[in-house]
């Protein structure tokens, strides 16, 4: 037997007392000699029969506060020891594997009050040609509310005494934080009940103390650098552990009864309708648990629009592509001989809008919608079972990207609010975590960040105490709604009045961040110009010459912020800053730990309430000049690669900065189609874009539903819809370039022949123990773990095989050739240290990609504006398939642009990407055989749509071409032109109803769609074109626009005064120079008809009817001109005028009046 581990911190010395006496007190019976090392953790005892005279004894011997002695703790146990055993302190030195560990008594002395982790009080620098620094963060000392929110001290009211920590855990398993004195009150004077959960303490008499703690808890995951080096260890498994209530595995008592019919668990079966085997009837017993059950049930539902709608649908498709057909073969049988050039210019781009239109519409021809189960969710991942008695999460990991670039364009504040919604979702606490990326390095970001993790101590809790949606605090109480409605707690009230008051302060700290970091940086910045000066004295030079001086940014404990500067200086400018990365939030415990009781450093009672918060983490990569940056795509890998170090969650969910979690169970959802059957082929589940802030008209047609609800819908019944940007799920291994388990390979026309792919060796639906089918199967992954591939960095290679593995379905599910074991991820997860950030930093430097594949195969693909949908293209073309998730209350919410210029000039960057895209390798031409042919079409059609603005300018300024020369597109108005335009165009009409009626949008926002893509046809499309043609031909390089984000403004009389405001741009000029032309062509076509000899009608109805059909569209482009007062700007007046005077004087030149000759026109006389 042996003592109890002295604490060290540079050593362990280990009491060994060796004993001579037998089983008797005495000492009769045969010499046995027990050599035994004490751990702060009970374990099992390996022999069967225990002295008696030992148990006593072993409870008195203490180590000692010496270094290598050890003292008895009263004179009996001392006598005995001595006469009986010879003990001697052995000191072991520190290893990876042997760690010290101080037991509770040294560290009530050591640590008395709680102190800040060293990971989140160091700031991580590093970067090309330097040296990784860690620069630790001075700060007070923390208070006892802090102490008492992070659960150190006793929860009883008016007791301020340490709890139960260190070596000791609470002793009761509700996890009640009680310190000594009270809980020997409480089992005392309180009859043994616990105060939290009200039931009887546990005393170490009880049989379930016989199991030793080392058995309750799960093992924790292997090393990632040891991953590949142990055999047979690549991954730890939960061991099998009974329940925490019952005596073994199966409570047999209660499920089965003894009989003689037929056998079910060994000599006993499940009753059935309630009678045994010998017809007794019996009452009570309940039905027995389907342990496989649980996977059997589907986590998602697929739901097929009505065959009363889609039939119809596809019907009405046809008949408008025979209706066109129709048209365009009478249009090129029966050409105007008058106006041959008119003639011919029309056809073209009818032809020309036919085939876009069924570009656009095949892909439309299969929509579907889904719908989740989460109670099933629950059940089957964080339900007690026998592989997780305590009904710990089974859930994967989620590493969540937020990425910002420029605190100017986008406030701190919205981005707070983004952090802070994240930091609340309905997630297991302890497999999240947040990764800000902040692009342009500034200090005020990390500060505001800063405040964010502060604020979210409250924040947070009230949102898990209270279930309050949204949890973006800005849109929570700024919402119209009633607040009260469903709440039935009646410290709510009081509560929220606290938390508002809270968010109003944290506003004003954070509004007021930029003006203070000014202050404090101009302070040192003239104390170092005096200093400098000084020195400059001392050294007697000249006091005429003028030092130069750079005037650095200060942090807040007086040293040189690493980033970027307000005055730009060398390696610290936008392109020229070190890479950093701090951990505001550390790694949270697995275990929940509650809260206390309200006080005033606690503005809220969470006392039932979670208090633990996510891992949050602030990084901003390095930048040099001559290195290509990449943009938005290479701060996605960034954060990809530091995320892989850190947390390496197996799923990865990326938000802009102004996209916040609207509904807390987003998470949740994606995680259904994830884990689902065949979620393994899901390489990422994309949410829709919905907005806040936009005006009730939407005049722009901002929200874009048209696309959200139709056409992404419908994709969803092909392979999946594409990636845009932000408000997805990712798969992990499908960012890292591999292909998914199982493809399917299209061949012939339409790709109507299949070949189904196994691209990883099949287990023939067996289910042996995981280790040893990791041994004996060789995964696809560990083929690419090469440097030229991923990099230089062992540990990012190390845990690709961690996060597949993590990511896999569960190997209790039908048909699951590869899975994992159920309650293998209930482990917690590594800590962080010193060597794991720098080595984050390492992987966020500039020249890490070079010679690697990240930015071609791996991760965010590189070369184009809108790398997203490049992003999601790779993955489908590699026979991934992809999930588009509608919940019934919006997922994320974003923000949009609703100024008119901001709004063309977002256009502008997306259909400039569709240009790269259709001159690029990653043209749908040349998609693989994994993609379907209706895929194809679709992203096809992405890259191709900007073109048909050149065909729609000519199309409407053919009107006015009509108008002004009395011609039209048809020699006359037959019958037949009349017929198949009024088919074509009732046919578009019920196509749009019947889209109407499956999609849930509604009629004006489709008719705003419309609109709205004239406006971008004729004027950020054609600029789109040209733009990319400017890069292909001349390699003239594209700029890249950030999209202002729209502060939160309190006003709200003032909430759309950015509708209003008229910014002048070229790309208005298209519009107002085919609206201008129009309406003076109806005045002159009018005239001329109406003052004619022989007026030709039908011409003039026909050049009307299209030309009022062009000015329709236009009408919120001429809207949004006017401003708020009706006031036009007087560059409008004048690039209006200037534009139709040369049209009507080159119109009369080329075509002039009738009896007139062109000589007459072009000379000019003095009276």
């Amino acid at each position: 037997m042996a003592g109890r581990r002295a604490s060290s911190p540079a050593a362990s010395p280990v009491t060994i007392t060796v004993s001579s006496s037998g089983g008797k007190e005495g000492g009769e019976g045969p010499l046995r000699r027990s050599i035994g090392l004490t751990s702060p953790v009970p374990r099992h005892s390996f022999s069967k029969a225990e002295s008696p005279a030992a148990r006593p004894s072993s409870r008195g011997l203490s180590s000692g506060g010496g270094r290598y002695g050890s003292v008895a703790d009263n004179d009996e146990s001392h006598e005995r020891t001595s006469s009986e055993f010879v003990r001697y302190t052995v000191h072991i030195p520190p290893t990876p594997d042997h760690q010290p560990t101080a037991s509770p008594e040294d560290v009530d002395e050591l640590e008395p009050r709680p102190q800040r982790s060293f990971i989140s009080g160091t700031i991580f620098t590093g970067g090309f040609n330097c040296v990784t620094r860690g620069h630790v963060i001075e700060c007070s000392a923390e208070s006892v509310g802090v102490a008492k929110s992070a659960g150190m001290l006793c929860e009883m009211n008016g007791c301020d005494g340490d709890a139960f920590r260190g070596g000791m855990k609470p002793p009761c398993e509700c996890g009640f934080l009680i310190c000594k004195d009270c809980y020997l009150e409480c089992v005392g004077d309180g009859g043994g009940l616990c105060p939290g959960c009200k039931e009887l303490y546990r005393t170490v008499n009880d049989e379930d103390d016989s199991v030793s703690e080392d058995e309750g808890r799960p093992l924790p995951l292997t090393s990632m650098l040891d991953f590949n080096l142990k055999a047979g260890k690549r991954l730890s498994m939960v061991r099998s552990m009974k329940a925490p209530h019952q005596p073994g595995d199966f409570d047999h008592n209660r499920w089965l009864f003894e009989t003689k019919g037929t056998y079910g668990y060994g000599n006993a079966v499940w009753p059935r309708d309630g009678n045994a085997g010998d017809g007794a009837e019996y009452k009570g017993f309940e039905e027995p648990p389907d342990f496989e059950g649980k996977c059997r049930r589907p986590l998602t539902r697929k739901k097929g629009v009505s065959q009363a709608i889609l039939s119809p649908y596809r019907l009405l498709v046809v008949l408008r592509l025979l209706a066109l057909g129709l048209f365009l073969a009478w249009r090129i049988r029966h050409p105007n001989h008058d106006a041959i050039w008119l003639w011919g210019m029309s056809v073209a781009c009818e032809v020309w809008f036919a085939f876009s239109w069924l570009l656009d519409q095949l892909p439309k021809l299969c929509p579907v919608n889904r719908a989740t189960d989460l109670s099933v969710l629950k059940e089957c991942f964080e339900s007690p079972s026998i592989r997780n008695p305590k009904g710990r999460s089974d859930l994967p990991g989620v590493d969540v990207f937020v990425s910002t670039a420029d605190p100017e364009k986008e406030p701190p504040l919205v981005t707070a609010n983004t952090i802070l919604s994240i930091l609340a979702v309905d997630y297991p606490v302890e497999k999240l975590a947040c990764y800000l990326s902040d692009d342009g390095g500034s200090l005020l970001t990390f500060e505001a960040l800063a405040e964010t993790a502060s604020f979210a101590r409250i924040w947070v809790p009230f949102c898990r105490k209270h279930a309050v949606e949204p949890r973006n605090p800005e849109a929570y109480f700024s919402q119209k709604r009633d607040f009260l409605k469903n709440k039935v707690r009646r410290d709510f009230v009081r509560e929220r009045r606290k938390v508002k008051r809270e968010y109003d302060e944290f506003k004003v700290r954070i509004n007021s961040l930029p003006e203070s970091i000014r202050r404090r940086s101009d302070a040192y910045n003239a104390h170092e110009e005096l200093r400098a000066k000084k020195k400059q004295m001392e050294i007697k030079d000249s006091i005429s010459e003028r030092t130069e001086f750079i005037k650095a940014t200060w942090m807040s404990d007086g040293s040189h912020w690493p980033g970027t500067w307000f005055s730009a200086a060398p390696d610290h400018s936008r392109g020229d800053h070190a890479g950093i990365i701090q951990v505001m939030l550390v790694p949270p415990n697995p275990e929940p730990v509650t809260g206390n009781v309200e006080q005033e450093s606690n503005l809220i009672n969470t006392t039932d309430v979670d208090i633990r918060l996510p891992m949050l983490v602030y990084v901003s990569r390095e930048k040099r000049p001559g290195y290509d940056h990449n943009k938005k795509a290479g701060a996605m890998n960034a954060l990809v690669r530091t995320s892989a170090i850190m947390s390496n969650g197996p799923f990865i969910l990326n938000l802009d900065c102004d996209h916040y979690v609207h509904n807390s169970l987003a998470l949740r959802e994606g995680m259904c189609f994830m884990l689902d059957r065949g979620g393994d082929r899901i390489c990422y589940v994309q949410f829709p874009q919905r907005f806040d802030g936009i005006d009730p008209s939407d005049r722009y047609a901002n929200n874009n539903l048209v696309f959200f609800d139709v056409t992404m819908r419908a994709m969803d019944g092909l392979q999946g819809p594409m990636y845009v940007g932000t408000g997805c799920i990712f798969r992990r291994t499908a960012l890292y370039g591999f292909s998914p388990p199982r493809a399917t390979e299209h061949h012939g026309w339409f790709g109507r022949k299949k070949t189904k792919l196994f691209l990883r060796k099949p287990t023939m639906g067996k289910k042996h123990d995981p280790i040893a089918d990791d041994e004996k199967d060789e995964l696809d992954v560990e083929s690419a773990l090469l440097p030229k591939r991923f990099g230089s960095s062992a540990t990012l290679a190390a845990s690709i095989p961690v996060a597949e593995y993590q990511g896999r379905l569960l190997q209790d599910m039908p048909g699951v050739r590869q899975g994992r074991p159920a309650g293998s991820l209930t482990v917690p997860r590594e800590p962080l240290d010193a060597a794991t950030v720098a080595e984050a930093i390492s992987v966020v430097s500039c020249f890490y990609e070079d010679q690697t594949e990240w930015g071609r195969r791996v991760g965010w693909i590189y070369g184009s504006v809108t790398e997203d949908v490049v992003t999601g293209y790779r993955m489908h073309n590699r026979g991934w398939r992809s999930i588009y998730c509608v919940t019934k209350r919006d997922a994320f919410r974003g923000t949009a642009p609703i100024n008119l210029t901001d709004r063309l000039h977002q256009v502008l960057r997306w259909a400039t990407g569709s240009v790269e895209i259709f001159f690029s390798q990653n043209n749908a031409i040349f998609a693989s055989r994994r993609m379907k042919f209706l895929q194809r079409v679709a992203y096809f059609n992405c890259g191709i749509y900007p073109f048909t603005s050149i065909f729609l300018m000519v199309y409407c300024v053919l009107p006015a071409i009509s108008l002004f020369t009395g011609q039209f597109i048809v020699q006359s108005l037959s019958v037949t032109f009349l017929t198949l335009l009024l088919a074509i165009t009732s046919t578009l009409c019920l196509l749009a109803l019947l889209e109407i009626k499956w999609s849930g949008i509604t009629l004006h926002e489709w008719w705003r769609n419309e609109q709205f893509w004239l406006i971008g046809g004729t004027s950020a499309h054609p600029a789109a074109v040209l733009q990319g043609l400017l890069k292909v031909i001349a390699g003239v390089d594209i700029s890249f626009t950030l999209t202002s984000k729209p502060a939160t403004d309190d006003d709200a009389a003032d909430a759309f005064a950015e509708l209003y405001v008229v910014k002048w741009s070229f790309l208005m000029v298209p519009p107002i120079t085919i609206m201008m032309t129009n309406m003076i062509a109806i005045a002159v076509g009018t005239a001329r008809t109406m003052y004619s000899e022989f007026p030709q009608w039908s011409k003039l109805l026909g050049g009307v009817f299209f030309s009022f059909w062009v000015l329709c569209h236009l009408y919120p482009f001429a809207k949004g001109l006017m401003g708020r007062r009706g006031k036009v700007p007087t560059i409008v007046f004048i690039w209006s005028g200037l534009l139709s005077s040369i049209i009507s004087l080159l119109w009369v030149y080329i075509s002039p009046p009738a009896g007139g000759k062109r000589e007459d026109f072009m000379s000019f006389q003095f009276p």
